[in-house]
């Protein structure tokens, strides 16, 4: 019998990675000249619709479910305060992502994000006071370097990278993304992923409800410039496959968040392509130039992990 290559949880991190991608271009395509917060609210809300069936089967019929890796467990309150922590984190990378996303080209938003790993190295080293290797300082260094040419090729469009609001946000989003990452490591060592899955999507729809709600309280008149867009459902359909396969790597045994953010970086390659065909973006030669030195930093944070016993 032949025996896997890769570790379950290195494929479930590339396969995260595919649908990470196909999500990012469904976001730029639904908030593109689009109200942000209505976005958000039925993404979230389609989750839970999406969810509830596998949650009530799980209540009712735990007989049908125990054996499953669809089943959801009941959790604790002390669970439950985590999940809305974890919530309360992605809603605000969210606002500050998705504003971002709807306001630069996603051949910037796009690799911007995929500085993450590099956040998360920083969180890290603060945090856990680690120390970097020789390869992970090398993909450090290349990625600041491809960020500096990357506002560079921003400036032939008009975006200034240390005056552009936008560009502050997306940096913010990804920094949240980080803090959420480290932050999901610890719960998925203690909490089932589907629960993670489920409720994570019920607090974040109560929150970007209550947040919509007192939008539209202070300011009766106001009137979101909003269109429901089909490519709002696909934002669902693709997160939630992506967190389902990212939460279950998180879940397996020996599986190292360093090295999953790594490849789920990847997903940048996806969006970049989606940004040339779908949104038919400029200055792509010098971008490409750029990206290419994204993924060679991630390359080196790779073999920096990949040493560290």
């Amino acid at each position: 019998m032949y025996k896997n290559i890769l570790p379950v949880w290195i494929i479930l991190a590339f396969v995260s990675a595919f649908f990470n991608g196909c999500y990012d271009i469904s976001k730029k395509t639904a908030v593109n000249n689009n109200a942000v917060l209505p976005v958000l609210f039925l993404t979230t809300l389609f989750a839970v619709l999406l969810l509830l069936p596998v949650a009530l089967l799980s209540r009712f019929h735990p007989e049908r479910m125990e054996n499953s890796l669809l089943h959801i467990p009941e959790m604790s309150a002390q669970a439950h305060i985590q999940i809305l922590i974890r919530a309360a984190i992605i809603v605000f990378a969210w606002l500050t992502g998705y504003s971002a996303l709807k306001h630069l080209p996603i051949t910037i938003a796009g690799p911007v994000n995929a500085t993450r790993p590099v956040m998360t190295l920083v969180l890290a080293i603060i945090i856990f006071r680690e120390n970097l290797n020789p390869y992970q300082w090398i993909g450090v260094l290349i990625t600041i370097a491809s960020l500096f040419l990357l506002s560079l090729s921003g400036k032939r469009e008009g975006v200034d990278f240390a005056r552009n609001r936008w560009i502050t946000l997306a940096f913010s989003g990804a920094l949240t993304g980080s803090i959420s990452e480290l932050f999901e490591k610890f719960l998925m060592q203690r909490i089932s992923f589907m629960a993670v899955l489920l409720w994570t999507s019920v607090y974040q729809s109560l929150i970007i409800g209550i947040i919509l709600l007192i939008a539209l309280l202070l300011k009766p008149g106001m009137k979101f410039n909003f269109t429901f867009r089909w490519s709002i459902p696909l934002i669902t359909l693709f997160l939630m496959l992506t967190d389902f396969a990212y939460l279950n790597a998180l879940s397996c045994t020996g599986a190292m968040i360093s090295m999953i953010s790594l490849i789920r970086r990847s997903s940048v390659l996806v969006s970049f392509a989606g940004g040339v065909i779908f949104f038919r973006e400029k200055n792509l030669k010098a971008k490409v130039t750029d990206l290419l030195l994204i993924v060679l930093g991630m390359i080196f944070l790779y073999l920096g992990c990949a040493s560290v016993p």
